[in-house]
This record gives structure tokens, C-alpha cells and sequence, in this order.
């Protein structure tokens, strides 16, 4: 699959980029890519949720009341989960909730989601650019420049660029990441893939 080159002006640079059919061009696999996106969004959940059991509970542990005569239910410590101010009884702990998927089963899905952007028009290759110095309305200019401005879009580096990076940190909807740390959840929301030229490369190391 060829792709035609842009630059940060939104025209043609009359060039085109090589796409390599084994990433850009495979039979999406919609369900490891539910799996995926799951593994991602279950990992995001800190599980420090904690409630207190009767053990844990201050209070006396002095009897409350007689065993026998009083008419109602035998009862032994104030603690007791029936009574207000009880514990709790199979209340939240802390956990891990992460699923642990195989490598080579969030490579296929992402590979999955590249093929499927590439097919349906979602993938745009742009010449490599950087900034002097963090500017928010230079990134803006560019992402109007490919009239992307109103969508959430993924650009994606070939290697760490601050300045870009925080060019796009206050852009609503636009998100910068680096080849090697892409994940299936972010190809997923953005609406756009744009990829830098030198992404290309970084993203073929990568699988």
C-alpha cells in the first residue's frame, strides 16, 4: 500500500511512502482487539478501593447483652456487620486488576487497527517537522492545515520530541505519542492516524 506524503502545510510533496502489507494491510482481528482495549482500560483502575471488616472496626468487644431473655437475636460485639456502624461484610480490598495478554496478541491488535485506519481513509503521512520552542498555535495551524482541527487525531513520532509533545498538550482532542510506546486503546479513539515519515520505520522495528 503507497501512501502520498504531506507536508505541514496540508500540500502534496509529490513523494510517496511504501506501507508494509504484514501491519498496514492484514484482515482486521476484531476481537483481540476488544481484548486489547480491555487489558488497557482494566490496567488504568488503581484497585486501592478498601472498605473495613469487623476485625478492623474500633469498638468494645465487650458482650452487648445477655445470651438468652431479651426476646431478640443473640448478639456479641458491637462490631457485628448487622448492627450501624458495623463492619462490613465482602466489602472491597485492594487488587490488581490488570489482564494479562500475550505479546504477540497486542501486536496483532495492533496491527489490526492500522490496517483497518489505512483501508478507511483514517491514516495520513506527513513529512517530519519539529518547533524552535513549544508553540500551541503553530499545532493548531498544522492540524487546520490538514483540516483535522475538529477531530481527535494521533500523531505519531519516530522518536521523543518535547517540543512538539508539548506544542499539543493543551489542544483538545490531540494527542502525540511515540512509535514504540503505541497502544491499541489510543489508535482506537483517534479519528485520524497521522504519521510522521520516520514513524514508519520505528513502527516496522516494532513488529
Amino acid at each position: 500500500m503507497k501512501l502520498d506524503v504531506i507536508n505541514i502545510k496540508g500540500e502534496s510533496t509529490g513523494r510517496q511512502v511504501e506501507l508494509p502489507e504484514n501491519i498496514f494491510g492484514i484482515e482486521p482481528n476484531e476481537h483481540v482487539v476488544y481484548l486489547s482495549v480491555k487489558s488497557y482500560l482494566a490496567s488504568q483502575r488503581q484497585g486501592t478501593h478498601k472498605s473495613k471488616e469487623r476485625g478492623e472496626i474500633a469498638g468494645s468487644t465487650k458482650k452487648i447483652k445477655r445470651q438468652k431473655g431479651t426476646g431478640t437475636a443473640r448478639a456479641g460485639s458491637i462490631k457485628s456487620p448487622v448492627f450501624r456502624g458495623g463492619g462490613r461484610i465482602f466489602g472491597p480490598k485492594p487488587r490488581n486488576y490488570g489482564i494479562k495478554l500475550n505479546k504477540k496478541v497486542n501486536q496483532l491488535a495492533r496491527k489490526s487497527v492500522l490496517s483497518h485506519k489505512a483501508t478507511s481513509g483514517q491514516l495520513v503521512v506527513v513529512e517530519d517537522f519539529g518547533f524552535e520552542a513549544p508553540k500551541t498555535k503553530e499545532y493548531i495551524k498544522i492540524l487546520n492545515n490538514l483540516k483535522l482541527a475538529d477531530q481527535k487525531t494521533l500523531l505519531v513520532l519516530g522518536e521523543d520530541d518535547k517540543t512538539v509533545y508539548l506544542s499539543s498538550r493543551n489542544v483538545p482532542g490531540a494527542d502525540v505519542e511515540v512509535a514504540r510506546n503505541l497502544n491499541t486503546y489510543r489508535l482506537m479513539n483517534a479519528n485520524t492516524v497521522i504519521l510522521s515519515e520516520s514513524s514508519i520505520e520505528a513502527i516496522k522495528e516494532l513488529f
